[in-house]
């Protein structure tokens, strides 16, 4: 994707924006840790970013992305990594899910990426030394979980937060994925809602209004097609799934509700239910977390009342 095909991140795409323009006079980048939630374009931002500056050179810059994940310590990131990708060479890496590094890679890429005014830094791994030149070498990291990013390496970025992606921008990207589909008026409306602020849900249900209208022949996705596929892929108002709709009926039966209790009835650990379902609850307002205990909100037992009223059950 093309930086100026990138929907929404306003915010974080400024930031960038101020570097690289910094850039094109002849100053380095900096280092770059990208932070959000699955599904709010991290790595598609970190890539787009990266080819743009290959652009920017007329390709003697080139971009490489590393998963993380695939890194198992110090002597495989150096033979794999370091001396065939990163050393004497003009190259953007991307360092995705950089919570998985492993500490020796991590204390090692402190002394690369350290800030300082000649923009040069030395690292000696196996009687080998690598020199680092922060014109020629741009590093960045992407992570969902920035609590588990070693402190000295954070502080050696510029961290660039994603934000939730606006109902225009989510429709935005929808209709992009949707090719050779017409979407009825009034039907983004709906549908944007459902994605949960994330970009990777609108193209996920792109790929799904397009699975639903092959079958039967049409090019025009209008509302009654989506309460079908809403109904068939048992899409709740917001996005909801079930196990959070779980959360909120407990809450709904009980006040000052605690953790245990709920993780008990949903047959899941404490942990799991915190991390996994109570979140976007919170964010939608649809519960509330006191010194208590856990409670439905005055949205929350809305929200009860419309989904009672959209499946046609009645409150017991």
């Amino acid at each position: 994707m093309k930086w100026t095909e990138i929907v929404g991140q306003e915010k974080a795409k400024s930031r960038l924006d101020f570097h690289y323009q910094a850039a094109a006079i002849g100053e380095p980048l900096p280092s770059f840790m990208l932070c959000g939630p699955r599904g709010f374009g991290k790595t598609c931002i970190g890539e787009a970013f990266g080819l743009r500056v290959k652009d920017m050179t007329a390709g003697q810059k080139r971009f490489y992305s590393l998963n993380c994940a695939s890194v198992r310590n110090l002597k495989q990131f150096w033979n794999s990594i370091v001396v065939p990708v990163i050393n004497d060479r003009d190259v953007t890496i991307l360092f995705d899910e950089a919570s998985e590094l492993p500490m020796d890679v991590t204390m090692a890429l402190l002394t690369m990426i350290n800030p300082n005014p000649q923009a040069r830094n030395s690292y000696t791994y196996d009687d080998m030394t690598v020199d680092i030149d922060l014109k020629r070498q741009t590093f960045m990291f992407a992570t969902t979980e920035p609590h588990k990013i070693f402190h000295a390496l954070m502080n050696r970025c510029r961290r660039v937060d994603l934000e939730e992606y606006s109902h225009n921008d989510l429709s935005i990207i929808l209709k992009r994925n949707t090719k050779n589909v017409t979407v009825a008026p009034g039907v983004l409306p709906l549908v944007a809602p459902t994605l949960r602020g994330n970009a990777r849900q609108a193209v996920m249900m792109a790929q799904d209004i397009r699975t639903y209208l092959a079958p039967i022949k049409k090019t025009t996705f209008a509302i009654e097609d989506w309460n079908k596929l809403s109904h068939r892929l048992d899409i709740l108002p917001l996005g909801i799934n079930r196990l959070e709709l779980q959360v909120l009926r407990v809450l709904e039966s009980r006040k000052d509700c605690s953790l245990t209790r709920i993780a008990a009835t949903l047959g899941m650990t404490p942990a799991s239910v915190q991390k996994d379902l109570e979140l976007y609850l919170q964010r939608n307002a649809l519960m509330e977390i006191t010194t208590n205990g856990r409670n439905l909100t005055s949205q929350g037992f809305e929200y009860l009342k419309a989904v009672n009223k959209l499946s046609g059950t009645k409150k017991t």
